[in-house]
């Protein structure tokens, strides 16, 4: 009987491991694959090949309607997440971003000492990238969250300066959120930051 409990406990476990693993699959997915699987993500799943593009900057767009985001390497696309942005009250800004600050292990001084891992901040006034629940709605504060194996990895990716593009649009294309993206521009609270 408590073999069987055990074997139960572990296989669920196993089970749990699995559905949080990122979508991908074991040949290299092209950018157009990145793209059609992109548009069935499930809240909480990513697609992720950094091979398909091995140099030049990270770019990332995120659509709050869509609450996704798309990763490109030298303009190519390497990757796809769900995300959640901020709730009603709690607008996340649109513009164009860059990294300012990485921490693996960081808490909100804002909010109740939130734990926010793999935190890339954004904005100097709180808005930052980071791991968290991913319920297929808006729902942070006005954070990106993204899933936690995604944000370990993107945060493993990305560099000081690398550039965030927050859009309130939806696209047909990802070759389409990368060119709106970059007609965003600055958000004012990265000037305030790059001033000073």
């Amino acid at each position: 009987m408590l073999r069987s409990a055990y074997r139960l406990a572990r296989g669920t476990g196993i089970a749990l491991l699995l559905a949080a693993a990122p979508i991908s699959s074991a040949y290299a997915m092209d950018s157009a694959g990145i793209e059609q699987r992109s548009t069935s993500l499930d809240p909480g799943e990513y697609v992720w090949n950094p091979a398909g593009a091995p140099e030049g900057p990270i770019e990332i767009v995120v659509s709050i309607p869509m609450q996704l985001a798309y990763v490109y390497r030298g303009g190519q696309l390497i990757g796809a997440s769900t995300v959640s942005t901020g709730m009603p009250g709690h607008d996340t800004p649109t513009g164009t971003f860059t990294i300012l600050q990485k921490r693996r292990t960081h808490f909100s001084n804002l909010y109740d000492n939130a734990p926010m891992p793999f935190m890339q901040r954004l904005t100097w006034d709180g808005i930052a990238l980071h791991a968290g629940q991913i319920p297929g709605t808006p729902a942070s504060h006005g954070c990106v969250r993204l899933p936690m194996a995604f944000a370990r990895t993107l945060f493993g990716a990305t560099g000081l300066g690398t550039r965030v593009h927050i859009v309130d649009a939806s696209f047909a294309s990802a070759e389409q959120a990368l060119a709106i993206g970059r007609t965003m521009a600055p958000d004012e609270h990265a000037e305030l930051a790059s001033n000073g």
